[in-house]
């Protein structure tokens, strides 16, 4: 980049672009656009309304700097530590995996368990999130559900630390209980007491994990993704001891790749614990969370 030159917004943008996608970096203007409005504390609508404004060279300097992340294919995500999830902002960092829209599709179908439950005697029981990561779960549904109580584990502290911190910035922290601990460790006490139990467990089967993108691969924590050798090692141990832990028809939602739902609805059979299930499909119309109801 000629450091003589006056730069304008419109000019950084297209330099940027071309650079990126040499990079091999999908989308590459919506990245050189994210950055630049991240840099420069601006929407980014705002910059086509000033796509002639000239830049200083310590704006410049420090665009640069995200670039290059960008360039070895770091997610835009971590690079700003901002991700939107259910039309609310979350902070993010390496220590937790990256929101998905599919995980809106969970999401969505807890809230509407929920409503359905309306002042039935079971809906003051607490929920128990599994594997909360960067807190989106418990957060969006404590923020629809007014008197919801979840109690949120990760086996991670360091992402465990990432959700509260994104609890404290939506003022839900109170509502919320984190502990750390491996799937039910934690909570080996509060037997048959929860009238739900969600997860977006790992499930990435762990030979398929080095064909992925290199920003998922590379840089997005393992242990939210590696989900053993066939991908369901965590989705059958919550499966086998979700019964004791859920109140009496209970619920417990799965989100999942796939190719795991048919094998997942065996394991529930297995249990002989669980009805009532339900298959909901994300927005490529593939199915991705699973729903059963404890007998």
């Amino acid at each position: 980049m000629d450091r003589s030159r006056i730069w304008t917004i419109r000019e950084l943008i297209r330099v940027t672009s071309e650079y990126l996608s040499e990079k091999g970096v999908d989308s590459p203007r919506l990245s050189a656009e994210i950055l630049l409005a991240h840099h420069l504390k601006m929407k980014r609508i705002d910059l086509y309304l000033d796509l002639d404004r000239p830049l200083t060279d310590q704006e410049i300097s420090g665009y640069r700097t995200l670039i290059r992340r960008r360039a070895m294919r770091e997610p835009i995500q971590y690079i700003t530590g901002i991700q939107e999830f259910w039309s609310l902002e979350f902070h993010v960092n390496p220590e937790v995996m990256i929101p998905r829209p599919e995980t809106e599709i969970l999401v969505e179908q807890a809230i509407r368990l929920l409503r359905h439950k309306g002042q039935s005697p079971e809906s003051s029981a607490p929920i128990l999130e599994i594997g909360t990561g960067s807190g989106i779960i418990a957060i969006s549904i404590v923020k629809e559900i007014q008197d919801v109580l979840i109690y949120a584990t990760d086996i991670s502290e360091g992402a465990l630390n990432v959700a509260m911190k994104n609890a404290i910035k939506h003022n839900l922290h109170e509502r919320i209980r984190f502990f750390v601990g491996d799937i039910f460790e934690p909570l080996k006490q509060n037997k048959s007491v929860f009238q739900m139990i969600l997860s977006n467990p790992p499930y990435i089967p762990t030979p398929d994990i080095s064909s992925l993108q290199v920003e998922v691969k590379d840089y997005e924590p393992h242990v939210a993704l590696n989900g053993g050798e066939d991908g369901l090692e965590i989705i059958k141990r919550i499966i086998g001891g979700a019964h004791l832990f859920l109140a009496h028809d209970g619920w417990l939602i799965l989100e999942m790749d796939p190719r795991q739902m048919d094998r997942a609805v065996g394991l529930l059979e297995e249990t002989h614990m669980f009805g009532n299930y339900k298959i909901k499909k994300d927005y490529s119309n593939n199915d991705r969370v699973l729903m059963a109801q404890k007998r």
